[in-house]
């Protein structure tokens, strides 16, 4: 592996691989080329030759990768070929979904606890694997306890920052953020956050520069048309 720092955009696309690759091991194909794999994922080759080798030469002259080992290197290399176990702070209506949600364990993570501070569901057992719902000031206990080494944080935006600064003294370093809010982590802690609404806005922006765009066309077409006739008459 090189030396150079790895940005996280590259990890980002190591993941799209990983569940490309995983798709082609579903149906049997043993080897395939970076042409290929982008031409059937909707990828870039040249990028995906790029990505990969930050980590080591994998393909072979004339093959191209062998889809299983491939495979295997990248689950090493996002570090998925060890358990990973699931904090949720936050046992609302998301939090709750989060718990419930199958493809963490496609991908070695299991939801092992929820937290809040609601007495009405603290000690109860929610979503489809049954998670406890443990007392939000018990998080460094019960952190320990189960071995949680993610924390996912489903709170309001005016709890979050408190939440976040619960799971680090914990000893988490490694945490997934619903809250709209901007977080400050000490250093050695990896904050990744998930805003629905910045990303539905940008959508709306693009929606709306579309229909400027179509009433432009429009005003244009319709203007053209306005020149053919007055040179028609012209004529």
């Amino acid at each position: 592996m090189k030396s150079e720092k790895i940005s996280e955009l590259t990890t980002n696309r190591l993941s799209v691989y990983l569940r490309c690759l995983n798709t082609l091991a579903a149906v049997r194909i043993k080897t395939i080329s970076s042409q290929a794999l982008a031409k059937q994922f909707n990828l870039n080759s040249a990028q995906i030759r790029k990505d990969l080798g930050y980590f080591g030469e994998f393909g072979v002259r004339g093959v191209g990768y062998y889809v299983e080992d491939l495979r295997d290197h990248i689950t090493q290399i996002l570090g998925l070929n060890r358990p990973h176990r699931v904090g949720i702070i936050g046992a609302g209506r998301l939090g709750t979904a989060l718990a419930n949600y199958n493809g963490f364990g496609k991908s070695n993570f299991t939801v092992v606890a929820l937290f809040d501070n609601d007495s009405d569901k603290i000690g109860k057992r929610l979503g489809a694997g049954e998670v406890m719902v443990y007392d939000v000031k018990k998080i460094d206990r019960v952190v320990r306890e189960q071995e949680i080494d993610v924390a996912v944080i489903a709170v309001p935006a005016s709890s979050a920052q408190r939440v976040l600064n619960q799971v680090t003294s914990a000893g988490i370093r490694a945490v997934l953020n619903f809250a709209p809010a901007p977080l400050s982590a000490r250093l050695g802690v990896k904050v990744k956050t998930v805003d629905l609404t910045t990303s539905l806005e940008s959508l709306s922006y693009f929606l709306a520069r579309s229909q400027v765009g179509a009433k432009a066309n429009a005003r244009n077409s319709s203007r053209v048309n306005e020149i053919i006739e007055q040179t028609e008459q012209e004529l």
